[in-house]
């Protein structure tokens, strides 16, 4: 399907591909991975109309090949009537209304024999799209979305999370060959993620979809792409094999490094030695000695290991606070009712304390963000913050917290930092340093917008977050990153999330909207939910697991025990092949 041999590409700003290759074929499901900023979606840009970039290198596409294509930031047009159902259907009722004006035409005309041939062309395309069965594909994939009562709605009025479903319903339904999804995951509820994941599982084309999902990425794939400081790397097999790999390939590594260094320094002390004695003895043969020396210590630097999809760096994300909040609770909620063309919400009530770190769950569309908007801009009767309270506001619609025309710089100096060397020394933690601190807010990938509101949050010392989906765009690392800066933050924090893992891994207690209202449920309880709903059966108890073996295998490495680290790794291999 595709081809790509020696790409290189650049931006004012950035190298982002250095002689890059990788093929994709027919039928193969590919993830396609990498750290935020890293070039994928311009990447995908490029592949989907090379004609558009000046790039080095060459990329074979097959000329037969349809492509469908659903975006990571879908625009919605709400002054478009069309509902839902019209929306998935798109093609097939354009073709449909074609045929039928080809038709009209021909009840009139004298030359009938060109409308023929062009009805016959319309019923060939008709054919191979698959339309006499087109109702009934877009009503099953509703029903297994738990859309159908959707239908007849506006698709303007859907959620992100429901849009999205949508669009890759309404590119599946089409049967190109292969499609390119940019994150279609990003703010799915659990019951569409399953969804998400049955209609990859099912799809007989080639995909290459950009994801960040842990579920997703163990469940879907047989390909992997990581892109990563220039490079990319290529691994048939699936994610949880690919993970496994990487850090076999680091302990390997890691224990190579050790071996190197000492030797070097060895080198180095016969290096000084020989200086210091050609300081008093300046005999030819060792001089050339020394030289010999130091050419060698070249060539043990020339040659060491090189890991750049072992190492990556992680920000270190981290939320500090002046205070907590001494007037408790944090937030009160008190009948809060809130709806638009139905009601979403009826009279629910709950108190947030201080320290509590409370996630809220619910289907998509059930008036999850528009609540926490309501506590964030605190201009609704029913809910109350305390006075002592300084808050702070992640936003999944990322252009209300960051301006898309500043620069990074400029968006910092907006916040209060004083200096460019202040805001380069505070941004470098999460990535952002250099000439990239000149670039447009615009310009950037979901995952950097993020990184810089969090970045944003954690200047601010808020004693209550309100986190809107935080993980959505971020990679694995930087979800990683966020987990543990939640974990280790003594304030409050209110926080939307489809992610199980940020869920169970950070928070307190689940605030559960089901019918119009709240519910409060315990971990253990969520846990026990979405295991019967959404999980096989132990499969999060084996995850567990493997996250226990593979913190105990970092450890060894820290401790520099490479024979206990191999045992643990043998351990790890056997669990992934029950997973």
């Amino acid at each position: 399907m595709i081809k790509v041999d020696s790409l290189s590409f650049s931006f004012p700003q950035k190298e982002l591909y250095h002689n890059v290759s990788f093929t994709l074929e027919d039928a193969q499901h590919c993830a396609f991975i990498g750290t935020s900023g890293s070039g994928k979606s311009t990447l995908i840009d490029i592949l989907r109309d090379p004609e558009r970039y000046l790039y080095d290198g060459t990329i074979e596409l097959d000329p037969d090949c349809s492509m469908g294509y659903v975006s990571q930031f879908p625009e919605l047009d709400y002054a478009n009537e069309t509902t839902v159902f019209e929306y998935i259907g798109e093609p097939f009722i354009k073709l449909q209304q074609d045929m039928q004006a080809i038709c009209v035409e021909m009840e009139t005309s004298a030359d009938i024999e060109p409308l023929l041939e062009k009805y016959q062309l319309a019923l060939d395309a008709w054919d191979a799209m698959g339309g006499d069965d087109y109702e009934n594909k877009i009503h099953k994939g509703l029903n297994a979305a738990n859309l159908m009562k959707r239908r007849d709605c506006k698709a303007a009025d859907l959620s992100g999370g429901e849009f999205k479903l949508v669009q890759v319903m309404k590119e599946m339904l089409h049967r190109p060959d292969m499609i390119i999804m940019d994150e279609p995951d990003v703010f799915l509820d659990f019951d569409n993620l399953n969804a998400l994941k049955d209609l990859i599982n099912s799809y007989k084309g080639t995909l290459l979809v950009v994801t960040h999902n842990r579920y997703l990425l163990n469940h879907c794939f047989n390909k992997i792409l990581h892109l990563e400081n220039t490079e990319i790397q290529e691994f048939d097999g699936r994610y949880i094999e690919y993970s496994f790999s990487l850090l076999q390939a680091k302990v390997e590594l890691q224990e190579i490094a050790v071996a190197e260094q000492e030797e070097l320094d060895r080198n180095d002390t016969i290096i000084n030695h020989l200086r210091v004695v050609a300081t008093y003895n300046s005999n030819a043969s060792r001089g050339r000695a020394l030289k010999a020396r130091v050419r060698f210590q070249e060539r043990l630097e020339a040659r060491r290991i090189k890991a750049p999809f072992v190492e990556i760096k992680q920000p270190r994300i981290s939320f500090e606070l002046d205070h907590k909040v001494r007037d408790a609770p944090a937030v009160r909620v008190r009948e809060y009712s809130v709806g638009f063309d139905e009601l979403l919400l009826d009279k629910v009530s709950f108190d947030i304390q201080s320290t509590d770190k409370v996630a809220i769950i619910g289907a998509n569309g059930t008036g999850k963000t528009t609540l926490l908007r309501d506590v964030f801009h605190h201009n609704h009767p029913s809910i109350t913050i305390s006075s002592d309270a300084k808050v702070a506001y992640l936003s999944q619609s990322q252009g209300e917290m960051l301006q898309d025309a500043y620069t990074i710089f400029e968006e910092f100096i907006d916040a209060g930092f004083p200096t460019y060397e202040e805001i380069e020394a505070y941004l470098s933690s999460y990535g952002f340093e250099g000439e990239v601190l000149q670039q447009r807010i615009g310009s950037l990938s979901g995952g950097e917008k993020n990184l810089l509101q969090l970045a944003k949050i954690s200047a601010s010392q808020a004693n209550v977050l309100l986190l809107d989906e935080p993980t959505s765009h971020l990679d694995t690392y930087a979800q990683l990153a966020l987990e543990k800066a939640i974990e280790q933050y003594q304030g409050a924090i209110l926080m939307i999330s489809h992610d199980f893992y940020s869920v169970v891994n950070g928070m307190d207690y689940v605030l559960m909207i089901e019918d119009k209202t709240i519910r409060k449920m315990t971990l253990p309880a969520f846990r026990e939910m979405i295991y019967a709903s959404h999980f096989d059966q132990g499969y999060l108890e084996m995850e567990q697991q493997k996250k226990t073996l593979e913190m105990a295998i970092e450890r060894a490495l820290e401790a520099t025990n490479f024979e206990l680290a191999k045992g643990l790794v043998d351990e790890l291999e056997a669990l992934i092949q029950r997973l």
